[in-house]
């Protein structure tokens, strides 16, 4: 999909009034780990009234409601074969705004407002991050930490853009741009792909903090060497045209002034 086929936002356009817009949440609940119920339970109860729909990826399948005004669909398991993103889950959302979250009990859904606000307030992609004030995290291995500080030196260098936490997969963003965000099934992770797709397509992104906790419900324990690799090469393949030419201007000027 051509950059040049999306119409950028500009600070002058008028921001969406508040309160106005339907919500859908994306919960996705990877395979492993023991039953996910008691977890999913939990996290239903406290999902805030603003969201009316609630899409289940990886759970059972089969409609429910758990409370008036809110409506669970579950699309059945996590289908492995076709890679670990749940794209379609976001596709089945219906709500104006779509809000992405895990169902392990690492995120909690008391967060949601916050994100809604920046949406309404004229941003259209606005994603969590555990690295800045008011940010936290439980459980964060060093080589992750390591790896995530060494892509987010790349990123940095090739969308021109100074964002704290690349890959943590809260975040919330307007349905309109779910095609242009242009999901690939190739099992990237999906946070790193959905926050390299709106950087490259030039959309409003905003950071608010988030308190990763201890997991409820434990997934099978992340790959790093593998997710880091499909990671960086998203962020090659993704790239502005502009990037490369770019970072050897600041090369040369680093040069000059040495």
């Amino acid at each position: 999909m051509s950059s040049d086929s999306h119409p950028l936002r500009r600070s002058t356009d008028r921001a969406p009034g508040a309160g106005t817009r339907t919500v859908s949440l994306v919960l996705t609940v990877r395979p492993g780990g023991g039953d996910p119920q008691p977890a999913l339970d939990r996290l239903l109860d406290q999902v805030p009234s603003t969201v009316g729909d609630v899409v289940l990826v990886g759970g059972p399948a089969g409609n429910g409601r758990t409370r008036s005004g809110l409506t669970v669909r579950g699309l059945g398991a996590w289908d492995a074969s076709r890679g670990d993103i749940p794209h379609a889950g976001l596709l089945a959302a219906t709500g104006d705004l779509v809000v992405l979250m895990n169902a392990d009990g690492s995120m909690s859904p008391h967060e949601i407002p916050h994100y809604l606000h920046y949406l309404e307030s004229g941003y259209d992609f606005v994603k969590g991050s555990r690295f800045i004030a008011g940010g936290d995290f439980a459980d964060y291995p060093l080589s992750r930490r390591l790896g995530h500080r060494a892509l987010l030196r790349v990123a940095r260098q090739l969308y021109g853009q100074h964002l704290t936490d690349l890959w943590y997969g809260f975040c919330a963003f307007r349905r309109s741009f779910v095609d242009l965000l242009d999901l690939r099934e190739d099992g990237v992770e999906l946070g790193a792909e959905l926050v390299t797709h709106a950087l490259h397509y030039g959309l409003r992104v905003a950071e608010v903090p988030s308190l990763e906790l201890p997991r409820l419900h434990e997934p099978s324990h992340p790959r790093t060497i593998r997710d880091g690799a499909r990671i960086l090469g998203t962020l090659l393949d993704d790239r502005p045209h502009n990037a490369l030419s770019r970072l050897a201007h600041r090369r040369r000027s680093h040069s000059s002034q040495g």
